[in-house]
C-alpha cells in the first residue's frame, strides 16, 4: 500500500488504539502524521520547477551552472546561495558527472562497488534499479521513490512522500520484494537513504541480493531508472501539473500503468514491459 495511504488510515480519533501503535501496525514513521510542510515561496516554487525541467536535457549541470543559467539566461535575479539550496537540500539533485558538485553522502556510511559493469543482464528479477525524484506541483512539491527492472523496464513499485525519509524508501523495497520476489541485485546511488544501515541490511540480509551503487556522479551506471523519470515527467507531469499530493498520486498511478501495460519500448525491442516480465518469468519458472 502505498505511504499515503497508509497515513489516511490513521486516525487520531481512535480512543482504543494510540497513534504509535496505529503507526506500528501500519509500519510507517510516527512522525510523517505530524509533518506539514512549511512551503517554499512562489518564487521558489517557479526555479525549482525551471531548474527540474532543465535538468531533464542538461543532467550534467550542478548548482554554479544553474545559477548561471537561472540569472544569465533566464533573467533571475536571485543569490546563488538560494539555487544551491534548493538544487542540492530541497530537490536533492545532483551533477551526473565525476566532479565536485555532486550529492553529498553520509561518509560514515559504507559504500558498496558498482556490480553492472559488463554484466549480461538477460532475465527479469536479475537487477532492480532505484532512485529518488523531485516530483513538481502546481503549489507545491513531492518526492517520488521508483523500482525498476532493468531487464523489462517494469516497474515493480513506487511510492511518494512529502519528504525523503529511509524508512519511506525501505517500505518501498519491502512490498516489491513481498510482491515479485528479491532479485539478484539491487543497484542504487550513493545516496544518504541507500547507503544507511537500515536499507542496507534490509538488501543484503539473507544472502540472496547483493547490492551495487553508482560510482560518484556517474551518469550512465543508474541509467534506466533516470530514463524512466524523464518519461514520466514529459508525457505526464509537465503536462499535467498536480493541484495536490492525491492529485499526483492518481496521475502517477495511471502513467504506472501506462508504461507497464501500453507502452513500447524500443530499448526491449518495442515489447510492453508486462509482456517481457510475464513471460520471461513464467519460463525460469517452468
Amino acid at each position: 500500500m502505498p505511504l499515503l495511504d497508509k497515513r489516511k488510515m490513521v486516525s487520531k480519533a481512535d480512543t482504543e488504539i494510540c497513534l504509535r501503535r496505529q503507526c506500528e501496525l501500519l509500519e510507517i514513521h510516527r512522525s510523517g502524521i505530524y509533518y506539514r510542510p512549511k512551503g517554499e515561496s512562489d518564487l521558489n516554487l517557479e526555479l525549482m520547477r525551471l531548474m527540474d525541467e532543465h535538468y531533464q536535457d542538461h543532467p550534467f549541470k550542478g548548482a554554479p551552472q544553474m545559477f548561471t543559467w537561472l540569472t544569465k539566461d533566464k533573467g533571475y535575479h536571485v543569490n546563488h546561495k538560494r539555487i544551491e539550496r534548493l538544487y542540492y537540500s530541497v530537490m536533492g539533485l545532483r551533477a551526473l558527472q565525476p566532479g565536485c558538485h555532486t550529492s553529498k553522502r553520509n561518509k560514515k556510511h559504507k559504500i558498496y562497488p558498482y556490480l553492472l559493469k559488463n554484466l549480461n543482464v538477460d532475465r527479469p528479477n536479475q537487477v532492480w534499479q532505484t532512485d529518488i525524484t523531485y516530483i513538481p506541483m502546481e503549489k507545491g512539491f513531492m518526492y517520488m521513490v521508483a523500482i525498476i527492472d532493468v531487464y523489462t523496464r517494469y516497474i515493480v513499485n513506487w511510492s511518494v512522500a512529502n519528504n525523503m525519509d529511509t524508512e519511506w524508501v525501505c517500505s518501498c523495497m519491502e512490498q516489491a520484494f513481498e510482491v515479485h520476489g528479491r532479485p539478484e541485485v539491487v543497484n542504487t546511488d550513493q545516496g544518504s537513504q541507500f547507503t544507511s544501515d537500515k536499507f542496507t541490511t534490509l538488501i543484503l540480509k539473507d544472502g540472496q541480493t547483493r547490492l551495487s551503487m553508482d560510482g560518484k556522479g556517474r551518469a550512465t551506471d543508474n541509467a534506466y531508472i533516470e530514463r524512466y523519470w524523464r518519461s514520466l515527467k514529459y508525457e505526464k507531469l509537465y503536462l499535467n501539473p498536480a493541484t495536490d499530493g492525491l492529485d499526483l498520486y492518481t496521475h502517477i498511478r495511471d502513467y504506472v500503468d501506462y508504461y507497464n501495460h501500453r507502452r513500447r519500448h524500443s530499448g526491449i525491442e518495442n515489447n510492453r514491459p508486462i509482456d517481457l516480465f510475464r513471460t520471461k518469468q513464467m519460463k525460469a519458472v517452468a
